[in-house]
């Protein structure tokens, strides 16, 4: 016994359809990704994502402050390593790109969501997650 009349009085404007819709997309919902890289001055285009850049950490800040006044509070950091070696050596350094640049972060905004990638493919020679 389906209905032959379908009420559609959650549809009939866009103000009703704002007030009882589910999702709302903020840009607090969103999480940004660097992939960060020793030095300064560095912004390289990662050609298999486009728009994505390796990026050093004075750069790093710059981009995280825009990110900040567009209403984004969590970022999520890939390291991109100085040396690689078959332990990946730096995703455990104190000196480690990804460990500077949380460090960084915090100290610029420290109610910021700060979110790392450590899989070890990248930090390790021959390219596997583990040692």
């Amino acid at each position: 016994m389906f209905p032959k009349t379908r009420h559609r009085r959650l549809r009939q404007s866009d103000v009703v359809r704002e007030l009882v819709r589910e999702t709302r997309l903020e840009p607090a919902n969103f999480v940004m990704p660097f992939f960060v890289t020793h030095g300064r001055g560095i912004k390289r285009a990662i050609p298999s994502m486009p728009g994505q850049f390796q990026i050093s950490l004075d750069e790093l800040l710059r981009q995280a402050g825009r990110v900040k006044k567009a209403g984004l509070k969590a970022v999520i950091l890939f390291g991109i390593p100085k040396k690689k070696d078959p332990q990946g050596s730096e995703a455990c350094a104190k000196d480690g790109i990804a460990q500077l640049a949380v460090r960084a972060l915090k100290e610029a905004w420290p109610e910021s969501i700060v979110i790392t990638d450590l899989c070890f493919c990248e930090y390790t020679d021959h390219g596997h997650c583990g040692v």
